[in-house]
């Protein structure tokens, strides 16, 4: 256990880290920090000598943090106690995920608005926290200062750019999601209304 904690102890809520402790020793947990992906916060695989692997973006925030590991170990649990051919995010998923999550769920480990939010998401949790909007926004919060903004908060028109340098120009939404286009391929492309990009110009 006390290796467990060495890996989490700078990257979760004090309070969580012996619960967490617990599940990482009691499934065995081969849990490795990553560099930030843009495309997810964690991962889990299974490796071809029959072993596990669960990887989690390091972040400077400790409640996604939490979420993110909680959320990769239940794929470990749903598997081994499904069976693989289970959906990745389906019903057994879920269960293994509620199960996980709810004692976690308390306000020596979150603070009280994200508290609500989270206690209202696991009630039926979905394959990410980044498709509930207001969940996404409190998160957010805890995360490091930038100059980024939430797509939904720039005008119509507005030119803004992604990682790699990458420039695009915001469309108009259609459904949940904005249509843009890149302005060096001319390509459409839909982003969800909280991505966070940096603004440029306005375009026109």
């Amino acid at each position: 256990m006390e290796n467990q904690i060495k890996v989490i102890q700078d990257f979760v809520p004090n309070a969580a880290i012996p619960l967490l402790s617990r599940y990482l020793n009691y499934w065995q947990v081969n849990l490795v920090i990553a560099k930030k992906r843009i495309t997810k916060h964690g991962d889990f695989r299974m490796l071809s000598h029959g072993g596990h692997q669960i990887s989690v973006n390091n972040s400077a925030n400790p409640y996604r943090f939490l979420i993110t590991v909680v959320h990769e170990i239940a794929h470990l649990v749903a598997f081994k106690d499904f069976g693989y051919s289970i959906k990745p995010h389906g019903k057994e998923w879920k269960n293994s995920y509620q199960k996980l999550m709810i004692p976690f769920l308390k306000p020596e480990i979150f603070p009280e608005d994200l508290l609500r939010l989270l206690a209202n998401h696991f009630k039926n949790p979905k394959a990410s926290t980044d498709t509930d909007l207001k969940l996404v926004i409190e998160l957010d919060k805890f995360d490091p200062e930038t100059e980024k903004s939430y797509i939904f908060e720039l005008e119509l028109g507005t030119v803004f750019e992604i990682h790699k340098g990458r420039r695009f120009v915001l469309g108009s939404k259609r459904k949940k999601r904005y249509e843009c286009e890149e302005i060096s391929t001319r390509r459409k492309y839909l982003f969800s209304p909280h991505a966070q990009v940096k603004a440029i110009e306005k375009n026109g």
